[in-house]
């Protein structure tokens, strides 16, 4: 998103200046006066695109959900397990928010702070939407494999998407030192490792 794309129409500019100005001011509050001068425009020329600043703030969610939501399509479609369905797409989050810090801190909620109440639980029902996908596949685990978490399916679902937001977290919270990956195939040894256990159980008749 933050990555320069030739012949961007005015509208992907302003976003795409908007997720950029995330990145490099964090902390800061956002002003359309800011994001007027960082695109070359007057704040008219903002609104004809956009009629507040919530709407610009939903431009980038609306790409969040589209980039996420498209490739873990992809994901059920190419993968046939379970644990490596959820393994690519824990995996496939925390690279999203790492490449595109500044649509990170919309992610992790900070910048959303003071803003209208809409764009706060837009961005939550993102992550809801995540974990009920991961709750999905869980149950599917059972009918397709024989496999089914050691944890509730409800249990396990949340225990993955707090992962995911917890490190998304960390890395806004570290002005984007602490990298979400950084670690990530050790923590998936031990996650992956006690997600699903084998339902094949035979009972002995007397």
């Amino acid at each position: 998103m933050t990555q320069a794309t030739p012949q961007l129409s005015r509208r992907e500019q302003i976003l795409q200046a908007l997720a950029l100005m995330l990145e490099e001011d964090s902390g800061k509050r956002i002003t359309t006066a800011a994001l007027a001068r960082q695109v070359g425009v007057s704040e008219a020329a903002l609104y004809r695109h956009f009629p507040s600043k919530a709407r610009m703030f939903e431009g980038l969610i609306e790409f969040i959900e589209a980039s996420l939501f498209e490739r873990i399509r992809r994901i059920l479609d190419d993968e046939p397990s379970a644990l490596a369905r959820c393994e690519t797409i824990v995996q496939l989050v925390l690279a999203f928010a790492e490449k595109n810090p500044g649509l990170s801190r919309l992610m992790d909620g900070d910048v959303l702070t003071g803003e209208t109440a809409r764009l706060r639980t837009r961005m939550s029902q993102l992550f809801e939407r995540l974990e009920t996908q991961l709750k999905q596949i869980l149950r599917e685990a059972e009918l397709r494999e024989g496999l089914r978490p050691q944890l509730p399916v409800s249990a396990a679902a949340n225990l993955l998407s707090a992962f995911v937001e917890g490190r998304i977290s960390q890395y806004v919270r570290s002005d984007f030192r602490h990298r979400p990956t950084v670690h990530w195939e050790d923590q998936w040894r031990l996650l992956g490792g006690g997600l699903l256990t084998t339902t094949t159980h035979q009972t002995t008749s007397v």
